[in-house]
This record gives C-alpha cells, structure tokens and sequence, in this order.
C-alpha cells in the first residue's frame, strides 16, 4: 500500500542564497535609482524624467522579484520556479486575519487620517472610474511584486537562523534601507514622505506581514495582498500617523502570537514547496 508522504530533503535554496538575493535587489534598485540622482541630466535626456510609473522606475521596484526569480530558477529549474510561484496561489488563512486584511487596514487610515486633520477637507483623488480603475491597476501590478523576493524568498530563509520577530525586524530594516534612494529623488511617491517615519512603519509592517506569512504556511498572495492594502490609492493619506497606528497594531499581533513569534518551530522556511512522494507502507 502507498501512502502519500511530505519527504524534507536538503533545503533547495540554501541559506547562502540571501547574499546574491540582496547584491541583486540592490544592485538594480539603487543602480537604477542612483544614475538619476548623480547623473540626472543624462538619464532625463536619455530615458526620460523619472516618476512613479516610469518603466525603469517599475523594474527598480521589481528587482527583489526579479532576483528571487533568478535564484530558483537556477537552483531548482522550471520545475522549481513553478512550485515557487504556486505559494501564490496559497488563501487559507483564519478569518481573523482577513477581517484584518479587508476591515483593519482601511480603519488605519481612516483613523490615522482622522488624527492628521483631514479626512474630511480633501476631496476624493480622482474625478473619474477611469483614472481610478488605473490608479488600482498600477499599484497592483507596482508594489506587491516586491512580496516574491521579501516575503517569498528572503523571510524563509531568515527563519532558518532567527525567531520569527528576530527575522521580521531584520528584513523590515533591509527592506526600509532599500528604499532609501526614492527619498533623493522628485517624481517619486516617497520624495514627499519623512524617511524616519517610513522606515519605523518598514520595521512594524515586516513584523505584522511576518506573523500572517507564517499563519498562512508561506502564502505569497496575501504578503501581496497586505502589500497592496497598504498603498492603495483610494484610501486617504494618513501620513505619518498611519505609522503610529501600525507600529501599535504590530505590538499587539506580536503579543498576540507571542508562543510562535519568538520561537521558530511553527516558522515557514522553505522557499520551494517540499515535494510530496509516495513510500510503501
């Protein structure tokens, strides 16, 4: 009689993987980005003026995707990037964290905007369903690509060596580090941001994105969908009160889920999905 059994192998992509995951992620990012910032002239007259939906723009945001791509193709071939992007595909989660998801993030904004004073002194940012259908497309498609390099590959493989929290902090400060270049630079949604404020708000979302990553078994789709939550357009510009809101709101997951954020035995450390294979009883 066979039986269908979960066989755990050597890790596919080794922990060794996160150096080139992050030489790439940030050799494209801040590439990119910094050629605009030292050479702004030439890029401008060359590609054009930088801005948040310019194509160079959207490969910089793409680089942790694109690297995390790149490493399992070449650990584990087509085979392996396609188990890989089945984590994308992965929904069942408990209800309370999709009331988070649908519910508890626009309360943020709605609340962190209340706090801000204006909430109700700015009008709607869009005069038709048109540019607003565009503006949900674009962040979409923008954004929560990022989720298969940060969350997709890079958590995982934290987790082998660090608590959830530990590993959650760690990448919140990597990925906040990251996006330090869009700070020097006009055109961009971050130009208008506090870096200090972001980058508080970086720490407080990889830990909460830490806590459903592992409560969903290592699904990519809601990193994704949190991601884009957090920056979609239509909810009002709380900030940097949205922050204080989150940074709270990871406290309380934290203490929350205190057994398994500070342990690392429920944590999700496989970046390809173990293979099932049948074995005789």
């Amino acid at each position: 009689m066979k039986s269908i059994t979960p066989v755990r192998d050597a890790y596919r992509i080794q922990f060794r993987s996160f150096m080139p995951f992050l030489l790439i992620s940030f050799g494209v990012a801040w590439g990119i980005l910094g050629l605009y910032i030292f050479l702004p002239e030439f890029m401008g007259k060359v590609f054009g003026q930088l801005t948040g939906n310019h194509p160079l723009f959207f490969l910089a945001v793409y680089a942790p995707a694109i690297a995390a791509f790149i490493l399992v193709a070449c650990s584990d071939g087509i085979v392996g990037l396609r188990r890989f992007l089945g984590r994308a595909l992965l929904w069942r989660c408990s209800v309370a964290w999709y009331a988070f998801l649908i519910i508890g993030i626009p309360l943020i904004f709605i609340g962190g905007s209340a706090l801000r004073g204006n909430l109700f002194t700015e009008p709607f940012p869009f005069t038709s369903s048109q540019a607003l259908f565009v503006a949900l497309f674009l962040a979409a498609i923008k954004g929560p690509v990022e989720e298969f390099g940060w969350r997709g590959l890079a958590l995982p493989l934290l987790q082998r060596k660090f608590a959830p929290i530990w590993a959650g902090l760690i990448l919140g400060a990597i990925w906040g580090l990251w996006h330090m270049p869009a700070f020097l630079l006009s055109g961009t949604q971050q130009s208008e941001w506090s870096f200090t404020a972001f980058f508080a708000g970086c720490l407080a979302i990889s830990v909460i994105a830490t806590a459903l990553f592992n409560r969903s078994r290592g699904s990519i789709l809601l990193s994704a969908f949190f991601h884009f939550s957090l920056m979609n357009p239509v909810f009002p510009d709380a900030q940097p009160y949205d922050t204080y809101i989150l940074i709270i709101a990871a406290i309380l997951i934290v203490w929350w889920h205190r057994k398994n954020m500070f342990t690392r035995e429920t944590s999700v450390t496989e970046v390809i999905p173990v293979q099932e294979k049948a074995i005789d009883d």
